[in-house]
């Protein structure tokens, strides 16, 4: 918790663990003579004293083309007048900024960043939860905004995470974080996951959304040399996440062909979106089953059809 948070206290650990004050004590002691934490009145913190998570403003550099491609794409799913959450990340931060142009939409949110970007769209609700404040990536987490999020029930919930692969599908480190997340999951009819290829097969801590909750993921095209996100995305498509891929904007300016969207082939609830013409991983010498017999990967597509019936 010290890692992923920068300090904790003592009594945040003990209601976490389900112990006592003193027993945390005693072993934040015991952490202290390893030299994995340094004590300080009523909690603990990194050696050397740093009290904030470090990494919110790298991670906000990474990959910046593919999240802003992922937000596009995201965007042009939410329908006018929709309620939805959106969790808290520097995916969905880019999201927020592009559904200031959505009229009539509401967005709940534990996010800070989130409501930050859409404070000043007068045709959109935002609605905040309770909680803590988690400054290290601007989020509020614990009981409160759990608590708040109780017989919410929306169209669509848009997250982000550390981690997604197919056996366990998304993840974080931070438990707090996890916890809410799961929270808004439960408030939602959908699921859509926002990531780009860098967190495709990657493991984290605390899982947030198994798979099989998963209806959509939003990614960018995996690069030739990055082949454990290919098979991440086919073995996700196996198991019926619509897989959905983003093109980052060209050299130039011009849109690239996944990021233009039509907003008049989306109508009623359940009508695919456009299609986005996007080269997928290089086949395995099969047939994808997520895929039409005449259509094998090699071939220009963005949407995988899931396999399974929901």
């Amino acid at each position: 918790m010290v890692r992923a948070n920068g300090a904790v206290s003592l009594r945040e650990l003990a209601r976490v663990v389900q112990t006592s004050e003193v027993t945390v004590r005693r072993d934040v002691r015991a952490l202290e003579a390893e030299g994995l934490v340094d004590r300080r009145h009523g909690g603990a913190v990194l050696p050397g004293g740093f009290t904030r998570e470090s990494g919110f403003p790298q991670r906000a550099m990474a990959a910046t083309a593919e999240k802003t491609a992922i937000a596009e794409y995201a965007a042009g799913l939410v329908r006018e007048g929709e309620a939805i959450v959106v969790g808290a990340g520097t995916t969905t931060q880019e999201l927020a900024r592009r559904l200031a142009r959505v009229p009539g939409l509401t967005v709940v949110t534990n996010s800070l960043l989130v409501a930050q970007a859409l404070a000043h769209a007068n045709r959109v609700e935002v609605v905040m939860t309770g909680g803590t404040l988690r400054g290290s990536n601007y989020a509020l987490v614990g009981s409160g905004a759990e608590q708040s999020l109780v017989g919410l029930r929306v169209s669509r919930a848009f997250l982000s995470g550390s981690g997604l692969t197919a056996d366990r599908g998304l993840s974080t480190s931070n438990m707090l974080a996890a916890s809410v997340d799961r929270a808004l999951v439960r408030a939602a009819a959908e699921v859509v996951v926002l990531a780009d290829h860098t967190k495709l097969g990657a493991e984290t801590a605390f899982q947030t959304v198994p798979t099989d909750l998963i209806t959509q993921l939003v990614t960018d095209q995996p690069p030739p040399e990055c082949e454990r996100a290919g098979t991440e995305i086919e073995a996700l498509a196996d198991q019926g996440v619509r897989i959905s891929v983003a093109a980052p904007a060209v050299a130039g300016g011009k849109a690239g062909p996944a990021e233009r969207t039509d907003r008049a082939e989306r109508t009623d609830r359940g009508t695919e979106a456009a299609r986005r013409d996007v080269p997928l991983p290089a086949p395995r010498g099969a047939v994808h089953p997520g895929l039409a017999a005449s259509a094998p990967l090699g071939q220009r597509m963005t949407d995988l059809a899931p396999t399974r019936r929901r």
